[in-house]
């Protein structure tokens, strides 16, 4: 790849929306959102037969882990090439909210229904506090952590990255491009060494998996920990942008992350969360993201995936309460037939799909467009130019 800026790759004019020529990473959304589906159906949806359960564990036990590494360095990615002329905090912060807190709020209600009323679960007002509040990854404990809607932990370490982001841009930013291999290489192995750092933890309350609650808390759920792994994203954003050369093209970072997905067991069990896929992740976002701006056509940036990528937060947060609610109705606790667990899977897919899309299109959409942009033009820039639009910010 050639060093040329991207705002010279990206030429006149400028004003263009940097993700009309990054769809790749739209479609790529996707498709880690459809992990963490597969891997929460594996939990609840268990096969009757145990040679299609040892496979479906075998295939995507490591899935959800993998899904929500790659959401967190895609964040710190899209924001950093998303930086806008003359963006302030607030700015930001309120966008960053329209985008994130509708969808919350929304799912979170349908998963608070679906546990109260559906399956007679009892809740805790307290714990649902810190859900609504998204402060709930901060608690030791794991039901408070995992309750109501599972998959909104990880808005909660979303939450410090959006904090932190207006001034940890202006930090990033004062590195020099002959620099930034450096810190991108030194962001990664603070991750890879977060699994060394657990073991100093107290003693916790062990689990079967081979680490204790406390391990798991500081490994994989606490934001300031995974902050890191945002922070690396942030840095691998700014080698693409200044056109540094990738140790591999897309074809390469895909065959490594495939090869490091399936070698992660073969690690300690810390190690399955984030610590072996970070780089290979970081690479195919980088990888994906440099063959967009060289023009080459994906399977990741075609229409279908780039469509199925707008609605992919919304996917991601329906499917937990879908699949809890339809286990329920259709047999809490039962072992199905292969074929008839995959027919349900289907069709609870089919039906996180179509809620997805009208949230999308119904809620998300009409309140970006309303709400995320004030009427006020006051500020001060608070972070420094970058040719880039708002659909790729609002795609973070």
């Amino acid at each position: 790849m050639s060093q040329e800026t991207v705002a010279t790759r990206l030429g006149p004019p400028p004003a263009r929306n940097l993700i009309t020529r990054l769809p790749s990473l739209t479609g790529a959304r996707f498709i880690a959102a459809g992990m963490v589906f597969v891997f929460h159906t594996i939990v609840l949806y268990p096969f009757a037969s145990p040679g299609a359960q040892t496979t479906s564990d075998t295939l995507f036990a490591n899935g959800g882990y993998t899904g929500v590494t790659f959401f967190f360095i895609l964040s710190g990615f899209v924001l950093t090439c998303a930086v806008r002329p003359r963006d302030t905090a607030p700015k930001f912060w309120r966008r960053r909210f329209f985008k994130v807190y509708p969808n919350h709020l929304i799912t979170f209600l349908a998963a608070l229904v679906i546990l109260t009323v559906i399956t007679g679960t009892a809740v805790r007002g307290w714990d649902g506090v810190l859900n609504v509040l998204l402060l709930q990854s901060w608690h030791l404990a794991l039901d408070v952590r995992v309750g109501f809607n599972v998959v909104a932990w990880s808005l909660s370490c979303e939450v410090l990255f959006y904090f932190a982001f207006p001034f940890l841009i202006k930090l990033v930013n004062k590195v020099r491009p002959e620099r930034l291999w450096f810190w991108t290489i030194l962001s990664a192995a603070s991750v890879l060494s977060i699994p060394s750092f657990a073991k100093l933890l107290p003693a916790g309350t062990p689990f079967p998996y081979g680490f204790s609650d406390w391990e798991l808390w500081f490994v994989f759920h606490v934001p300031a920990v995974q902050l890191l792994t945002f922070v690396f994203g942030m840095f691998l954003a700014k080698v693409v942008l200044a056109g540094r050369r990738l140790p591999l093209k897309l074809g390469g970072a895909v065959a490594l992350t495939v090869g490091a997905y399936f070698v992660t067991p073969l690690f300690g069990p810390l190690y399955q969360f984030s610590a072996i896929m970070v780089v290979p992740l970081g690479l195919l976002i980088a990888a994906g993201a440099t063959a967009d701006l060289d023009r080459l056509p994906t399977f990741l940036g075609s229409r279908p995936m780039v469509w199925l990528g707008d609605i992919s937060f919304a996917f991601y947060m329906w499917h937990y309460p879908v699949l809890v609610a339809g286990h329920h109705w259709l047999g809490a606790g039962e072992n199905w037939s292969t074929a008839t667990a995959v027919a349900v899977i289907i069709l609870l897919f089919a039906v996180s799909l179509l809620l997805s899309w009208a949230t999308f299109k119904f809620v998300e959409q009409p309140i970006m467009k309303r709400f995320a942009a004030s009427r006020r033009r006051r500020g001060t820039a608070v972070v420094t130019p970058i040719p880039a639009g708002d659909q790729i910010d609002r795609a973070a």
